[in-house]
């Protein structure tokens, strides 16, 4: 017999104590594991092949790891398993700007109607009337401060399925505000529309027209890009609701964006206008929509 063989009597009894060993040892992990449940220690959330989810290493337990920095509780253990849903995607920060889009690129007699400062519930609702009838899109950018006392009528645009823009909270002109204000202008307006539709503007204008470099750089930091126009009807002068369709009219072109309001003052020429010159716009071939991104 060789050195390194043993008889068969003590083979039996090291495999009977190693059998204990392996009982003992089971029991007192399953111990072990029962009280830090018990004491409110959640237990490590596991994939389907045993392993910690996530695919790092399980969490150090015991007095050493109670002692030392507490460790930031992650969002995923915190949710019963049988609720878990893969967290939303990251919204991807558009390029900062040094000018605005005035059109839509590449359109095959594709127009966007746009309409500014309100909602206002004197002339908003003939707008979305208008549109509804013809089932067609716009791109509302609406004020923060009229968005926020108006939130049924933001929720009736986005049913509808329009865009909604950001266009500042109180319409001031930007470039003479500091930097802390135009963030507040943008950003106070952004949270009301994220609150009532649930995603914040991805498109926004400044009043006037008037853009600087801070607004392009705050805008692209809210995740918008900026957006002109190509027509303006100057409808806030009150032409009259001809002129306004006229100029409407001669302007119409592949990728025009077309500038319009539905509120700021007196704007039932801006709603009588738009029932004239929607559907021969659609007469003549043009396809109304929104910009995408």
């Amino acid at each position: 017999m060789k050195k390194d063989q043993t008889t068969p009597d003590r083979r039996s009894v090291l495999r009977i104590g190693a059998y204990l060993g392996a009982v003992a040892t089971a029991g007192l992990l399953m111990t072990e594991g029962t009280d830090a449940v018990g004491r409110g220690t959640a237990a490590p959330a596991v994939g389907a092949s045993g392993a910690p989810a996530g695919g790092g290493p399980a969490p150090a337990g015991g007095p050493q790891a109670a002692q030392g920095p507490p460790v930031r509780a992650s969002s995923y253990r915190l949710r019963p398993m049988t609720e878990y849903s893969p967290a939303p995607l990251r919204r991807v920060l558009p390029p900062v700007r040094t000018q605005p889009f005035l059109r839509l690129p590449d359109t095959d007699r594709a127009m966007v109607l746009t309409f500014d400062d309100g909602p206002d519930p004197r002339y908003t609702p003939g707008i979305l009337r208008t549109l509804r009838q013809y089932d067609v899109q716009a791109l509302f950018f609406v004020c923060g401060e009229m968005a926020d006392d108006n939130r049924d009528l933001l929720r009736e645009m986005a049913d509808d399925g329009h865009v909604v823009g950001n266009h500042s909270w109180s319409h001031p002109l930007i470039p003479r505000l500091p930097p802390s204000r135009i963030r507040d202008e943008l950003g106070r307006t952004s949270e009301v529309v994220d609150e009532v539709l649930g995603e914040a503007p991805l498109w926004y204008r400044a009043p006037f027209g008037a853009w600087n470099k801070h607004s392009f750089e705050i805008g692209a930091e809210l995740g918008m890009e900026p957006l002109a126009w190509t027509v303006d009807t100057l409808d806030w002068t009150e032409p009259g609701t001809r002129t306004i369709v006229r100029r409407v009219l001669d302007g119409a072109g592949p990728g025009v964006v077309v500038l319009s309001h539905d509120a700021g003052g007196d704007r039932s020429q801006s709603v009588a206008a738009l029932r004239r010159y929607l559907p021969r716009l659609l007469d003549d071939g043009y396809q109304i929509t929104v910009p995408r991104r």
